[in-house]
C-alpha cells in the first residue's frame, strides 16, 4: 500500500481537495456566465484563437496551488501546473516523489462555447503513477474523487450520485467518446471501420471519462500524429486515475500504461480508455488489428 508523505492523513487531504474544489468550482461557474456577455468576453479570454486562455484557468490555477502551499508548507511534493508550465518550463521537479499534476480549466474552448462540457483536473502523482485524482465538472455538479483504492462522485451538498459502470465487451455494441474540437481523417477513418453503436462528440478528457464511468459511453479513443499537438500529463493523470479506480483501464495502443513526466509530457499516437480492465486488452488489439488491416496509420515504429 502506497504511503503518503509523512503526516499527511487521507482522508483530512480529501476534505481539504474538496473544499478546494467547489472554491473553483464557483469561479469557473462565475466566469462560464460571464463570457456569455459580449461585454466582458475579451476581457476573460486570453492567448491565441487556437490555444486559448481564460481569466478562468488562471484564478483556478492561481487557486489551487495557493491553497496547497499553504496548507501544506513543509511536505516535499511539487505541483505541474498547465499554466505555469506554459510559462516556465522548468519550474517544477518533474521526478518528485510526490507530483501533483493540475489543469485548472481541461475543455478550455468548451468552456467559450457554452457546451458546459469543461472540467477541473488534479492528481497526485506516486513516482510518476496518478495515485489520487480529482476531476470537478462543475456544470453537472459533480465531483468525481479516487483515493488511490475507489472511485465515487459527490454533489456541493455532500450527497453521492450513482456509479453504473457498463461493463459491454463487444466493439459494435459499445459507444465511443472523442474529442469536439480535434478534427482528425485518421480517427474519423477508424471510426468508420470500428462500426460502434454509437458516437458521441464532447469536450474534456476528464468529462469523457467521468461519462464512461457513469455508464453513458464505453471508450475513448484519442489519437495523435507525429508534428500536432497532443494531450499532456494534466489532460490525463487526474481521469486516469479515476478511471482505473472504478476498474476501467486508460493505455496506449499495445495495453502500455501511460508513461508520466516524460520531457515533452505529451501522450501522442493512440490511447485508448475503456469500461472494464478484464477486456481493455482485447479492445486494444481489436482496434489494432483494424488499423493494420486498412492501413490507417503506420504501426512499424
Amino acid at each position: 500500500m502506497t504511503k503518503l508523505p509523512l503526516g499527511i492523513d487521507i482522508n483530512n487531504l480529501i476534505d481539504d481537495l474538496r473544499i478546494f474544489s467547489w472554491e473553483a468550482a464557483d469561479i469557473l461557474l462565475f466566469y462560464s456566465q460571464k463570457i456569455k456577455e459580449l461585454t466582458y468576453k475579451d476581457e476573460i479570454i486570453k492567448g491565441k484563437k487556437d490555444d486559448p486562455v481564460t481569466l478562468a484557468d488562471l484564478k483556478v490555477n492561481e487557486l489551487i496551488i495557493e491553497r496547497i502551499k499553504t496548507k501544506y508548507q513543509n511536505i516535499s511534493w511539487d505541483i505541474l501546473s498547465e499554466e505555469n508550465y506554459k510559462v516556465h518550463p522548468n519550474n517544477c521537479d518533474l521526478k518528485s516523489k510526490w507530483l501533483w499534476v493540475l489543469d485548472p480549466l481541461d475543455g478550455t474552448k468548451d468552456f467559450i462555447q457554452d457546451t458546459g462540457n469543461y472540467a477541473m483536473h488534479l492528481a497526485l502523482n506516486f513516482e510518476q503513477v496518478p495515485y489520487l485524482g480529482i476531476v470537478l465538472i462543475p456544470e453537472r455538479d459533480e465531483l468525481w474523487i479516487s483515493n488511490g483504492n475507489k472511485v465515487w462522485c459527490e454533489k456541493r451538498d455532500g450527497t453521492y450520485k450513482e456509479i453504473n459502470t457498463s461493463k459491454k465487451n463487444n466493439l459494435e455494441k459499445m459507444t465511443l467518446v472523442i474529442s469536439k474540437n480535434n478534427s482528425n481523417t485518421k480517427l474519423k477513418q477508424l471510426i468508420d471501420k470500428v462500426n460502434f453503436k454509437k458516437v458521441v462528440v464532447m469536450g474534456s478528457i476528464g468529462c469523457k471519462i467521468a461519462s464512461i464511468i457513469r455508464g453513458d459511453s464505453h471508450v475513448y479513443i484519442s489519437l495523435s500524429l507525429p508534428g500536432n499537438s497532443s494531450p499532456k500529463d494534466w489532460d490525463f493523470a487526474a481521469p486516469d486515475a479515476i478511471l482505473r479506480a472504478s476498474g476501467g483501464a486508460i493505455t496506449n495502443l499495445r495495453n502500455q500504461d501511460l508513461v508520466y513526466s516524460k520531457n515533452k509530457l505529451d501522450h501522442s499516437g493512440v490511447i485508448i480508455a475503456s469500461n472494464n480492465k478484464q477486456n481493455h486488452k482485447k479492445i486494444c488489439s481489436q482496434i489494432e488489428e483494424i488499423i493494420k488491416k486498412y492501413e490507417i496509420l503506420d504501426l512499424s515504429h
